[in-house]
């Protein structure tokens, strides 16, 4: 793989990371902030049911702002790992980092821009799937 492939796909993927961890946050808020002037969280009708589907949405908008905090760091280590010349000074880079900010031990080895594609795509999955809990929690809450 040539220099600029690698430097090209990292790049790509920081950026797309970028996307991915601004909307949710971005959804998530407006939600939040619309709810009280829509009067779906204080209504007369409120019900046990429907105050335990909002606590439901507030723990899922809760995960999905730090699944959105962690995906942005991730995008900053891809764009780390793209300022450099090859894959494996990029991931080393990326490894020092982390073990300076004493977040993880430095590896024996370092890991490929496959492997770390793949560990981050867990993690955006895991953000959506908060980020659908607390959209599924909140048209219960709004319609109980």
């Amino acid at each position: 793989m040539s220099s600029n492939s690698y430097q090209d796909r990292a790049g790509a993927f920081a950026a797309g990371l970028m996307v991915q961890a601004v909307w949710p946050p971005l959804l998530v808020s407006a939600c939040v902030l619309a709810a009280p002037v829509i009067g779906l969280v204080t209504g007369p009708q409120a019900t046990a049911l429907s105050a335990a589907a909002w606590l439901v949405a507030a723990v899922g908008a809760l995960a999905t702002l730090a699944f959105s905090a962690l995906l942005l760091f991730d995008a900053l280590l891809f764009r780390l790992m793209a300022s450099h010349d090859s894959e494996a000074s990029g991931g080393a880079a990326v490894d020092e980092l982390l073990a300076r900010m004493r977040l993880k031990p430095k590896p024996p080895a370092t890991r490929p821009l496959d492997q770390r594609i793949s560990g981050t795509r867990r993690l955006l999955m895991r953000q959506r799937l908060a980020f659908a809990l607390f959209t599924a929690a909140s048209l219960v809450a709004a319609y109980l």
